[in-house]
């Protein structure tokens, strides 16, 4: 046991004594943080969207049929109350809910003027935004058929309720994602590299005949970047807590468990690339074009996956980062516990013993 704990104080002086992973580890966290804090728009396709209809008559009627008939919407499910609006945004398939007020087509004849309320999960705000505007278009739009040849207009007011990021902070949509390209990097990026430099300067097979297990070696390895992980997604949400106001609804203790959950995630698919990776240079190729190009793009941090081709949200199911984007939104801004966020979970623990369970196999195999 003193040679393992000596095996790992020795990678520890190594990492430090290495001022690019240095400046990877400690500097990347605090300058993404800083550069990402810009709101970023694109437009919206297949948005799913739920409808409260108090009215239920042949105009509100209508209006749902022309939402629907667009290619900006989907419509997932029609709630029967208004008690009924929270969970549907915490289970986190809708983006929006519209809310007819009672009466509506008789306020719309008598009055000249009707109510629609637009609620947004606005946790992604540019969505939330552009989700807004859209409808508002649609209804301008149906308002202005039904205002031909009429003398007196009729007039269809929206009422918009942001929840979840009501001032529209774009620090709330990237604080989550740069999160997570840090846990990423460094736990896959670094720990793949650190394994193939010994495998690159002939010194990985020594270490594997020591007296040290073959597991006892990779656990040695691997563990630093653990802790320097866990530090790195501390200093982020602390940096959000405190210099960008951002809230923490949920439990902080969940918080930290799943982020411990997905940096093991990382750290097993950095040890299976260390399994394919001959040298430093390979293995840097690998995480950077096989992890950090599919967490900006496939991941939901920036674009949305419902607008995307179906290949496309195919592939991002096996992203690990898509479904850590979920957790932490739900955690750190919906204020979710594991009852919401358990699928997910699962996903990233299976991936994980997938990883896992693959290096393990093309080590043994390495060793024989």
């Amino acid at each position: 046991m003193k040679r393992f704990i000596g095996f790992i104080k020795k990678e520890f002086y190594h990492i430090f004594r290495d001022r690019r992973s240095l400046f990877i580890l400690f500097g990347m966290p605090i300058a993404q943080i800083m550069l990402f804090g810009f709101a970023i728009t694109n437009e919206i396709n297949n948005v799913d969207i739920a409808i409260l209809d108090h009215s239920k008559d042949t105009t509100t009627e209508e209006i749902i049929n022309k939402i629907s008939a667009s290619k900006y919407f989907t419509i997932n499910q029609m709630i029967a109350s208004e008690a009924d609006i929270e969970p549907a945004f915490k289970k986190g398939k809708i983006k929006a809910v519209l809310n007819f007020e009672k009466d509506f087509s008789r306020n719309l004849i008598r009055d000249r003027k009707a109510t629609i309320q637009i609620i947004t999960d606005a946790t992604a705000p540019n969505t939330a935004n552009s989700v807004t505007n859209y409808i508002n278009a649609i209804l301008q739009n149906y308002q202005q058929s039904k205002n031909e040849g009429v003398q007196i207009d009729y007039q269809i007011i929206s009422q918009i309720r942001m929840i979840y990021n009501p001032e529209l902070k774009s620090v709330f949509m990237f604080v989550p994602g740069v999160m997570t390209i840090i846990l990423m990097l460094v736990s896959a990026m670094m720990t793949s590299i650190s394994i193939t430099r010994e495998k690159e300067l002939g010194t990985m097979e020594i270490l594997l005949v020591s007296p040290l297990k073959p597991s006892q070696v990779i656990i040695g390895k691997v563990v630093p970047y653990i802790f320097l992980s866990i530090i790195n997604a501390a200093v982020i949400v602390l940096l959000s807590i405190f210099i960008f106001k951002m809230p923490v609804q949920g439990s902080l203790f969940l918080l930290g468990a799943e982020s411990v959950l997905f940096i093991i995630t990382s750290l097993a698919l950095g040890i299976l690339i260390s399994t394919i990776a001959e040298t430093q240079q390979a293995a840097m190729m690998i995480s950077l074009m096989g992890l950090m190009l599919p967490v900006i793009l496939l991941s939901g941090f920036i674009f949305p996956i419902s607008s995307m081709p179906v290949p496309l949200q195919l592939i991002s199911h096996i992203i690990p980062a898509k479904w850590f984007i979920i957790i932490i939104k739900g955690i750190m801004l919906k204020g979710v516990g594991m009852a919401y966020i358990w699928k997910e979970t699962l996903i990233l623990i299976g991936m994980t013993i997938f990883f896992i369970g693959l290096s393990v196999k093309k080590y043994k195999i390495r060793l024989e």
